[in-house]
């Protein structure tokens, strides 16, 4: 029954472990960009294949090329496919386009108290644990609802980690989707309270890159 009792209460704990390891661990690094190799020894280019076309000709000439397109999203709320999904649309329909994802953070009241939680969880839970130790050395005598964690012991334990990642995961979420073009918005989940149609974020685009070009047209006359 010992050997129950220890089961039942490591579980729990390891499991909390684990999230506080993976909440305070630093995001790896990117990768380094590796440069591109430079060979200074070209093969000659036969002369029935020398045209007067460029072949950096297509890429200038891609309907998305110079525009960018950022695509904040909550990284928590399992957004990331519905991300990846409309950047190879866009990619796709936009030749040239710089389609960039990032996560789209919670504002800064919900961060602060999302460092909280894993706190409030051990505390609970080293109380439920250990509290006939812990009130003593307070100077404290246990209050009742103490003894009433204490009479069960492994549910007190379980549903603080189960309460915990919950609030954790709440106050972790944004809910946002949001897209710019160029830095200008085209798109907000948090204002639609919904998500954008393929078809519709294309045509948003699409407008955005053609009033783009004629202000860029605009000035370079005027210049």
């Amino acid at each position: 029954m010992d050997r129950l009792n220890i089961l039942l209460l490591g579980l729990p704990l390891f499991l909390l472990c684990s999230d506080l390891l993976n909440l305070f661990t630093p995001p790896p690094p990117p990768p380094p960009k590796s440069a591109s190799p430079h060979h200074h020894h070209k093969p000659p280019i036969p002369s029935e294949n020398l045209t007067p076309d460029f072949p950096s000709q297509k890429i200038v000439g891609g309907i998305g090329y110079g525009s960018t397109v950022n695509i904040n999203f909550c990284a928590s709320c399992s957004y990331r496919g519905t991300a990846i999904t409309m950047k190879r649309m866009l990619e796709s329909q936009f030749p040239g386009i710089d389609v960039v994802l990032a996560n789209y953070p919670p504002p800064l009241p919900k961060r602060l108290l999302a460092k909280v939680v894993p706190a409030v969880q051990i505390g609970v839970i080293g109380i439920v644990v250990a509290g006939e130790q812990i009130f003593p050395m307070l100077g404290m005598t246990p209050p009742p609802w103490y003894y009433s964690l204490r009479a069960n012991r492994f549910g007190s334990i379980a549903s603080t980690w189960l309460i915990g990642n919950f609030l954790q995961s709440f106050l972790q979420s944004s809910g946002a989707f949001e897209v710019y073009c160029n830095d200008d918005l085209v798109f907000s989940k948090l204002k639609e309270g919904r998500f954008p149609g393929e078809i519709e974020l294309k045509d948003l685009v699409a407008k955005q890159l053609a009033s783009s070009r004629l202000v860029d047209g605009v000035g370079s006359v005027w210049s």
